[in-house]
């Protein structure tokens, strides 16, 4: 019951997974190199790149990497919560922008699993309008070839992996 009080001997595998993905998601390399931009809407869109690469990834699990994909969906959505808390948004306003938030983070999940079925130029092209907010990108082909490294080097973790937060990226 006072978990949250004390911290649990059996900690949240979806907060050391968030975790890692977050870190990942603040990389330099996606600010200076292929300048995403360095704002809210940037970070928020590396973010949601990591997440996918996760979320994608368990579900090569099946079924056992279910409850792992909800919690760190759930944890995603805590921590927008929170971003806004506290850049000042007010209670009454939360609850409309993480319902935005929701419906960005699912469209673009769609969009980059439905893209990644169709190759690099497809998924640069989800890309620079979703990150870069722009039909072309000299930037989004660069981030495309490294989503679809991310993608296999994955694939060589186990679900332990991911459930202890023990994922790399390139």
């Amino acid at each position: 019951m006072l978990k949250w009080l004390f911290g649990s001997k059996n900690a949240d595998p979806s907060e050391a997974l968030y975790n890692t993905l977050a870190s990942a998601a603040r990389a330099e390399k996606f600010y200076l190199q292929w300048r995403v931009p360095d704002t809210m809407e940037g970070r928020f869109d590396m973010l949601v790149l990591h997440m996918y690469l996760a979320l994608n990834r368990l579900r090569g699990f099946g079924e056992a990497s279910e409850p792992l994909r909800q919690a760190l969906t759930d944890r995603f959505f805590a921590a927008m919560d929170s971003a806004l808390r506290e850049v000042g948004v007010g209670d009454l306003s939360v609850g409309k922008k993480v319902r935005k938030m929701a419906e960005a983070f699912f469209g673009r999940i769609q969009a980059y699993e439905a893209a990644g079925k169709q190759g690099e130029g497809a998924l640069a092209q989800a890309l620079a309008r979703n990150v870069y907010e722009s039909p072309t990108s000299p930037f989004a082909l660069e981030l495309a070839q490294w989503t679809l490294q991310a993608q296999k080097q994955l694939e060589g973790n186990s679900l332990a992996d991911f459930e202890a937060g023990r994922i790399r990226f390139p």
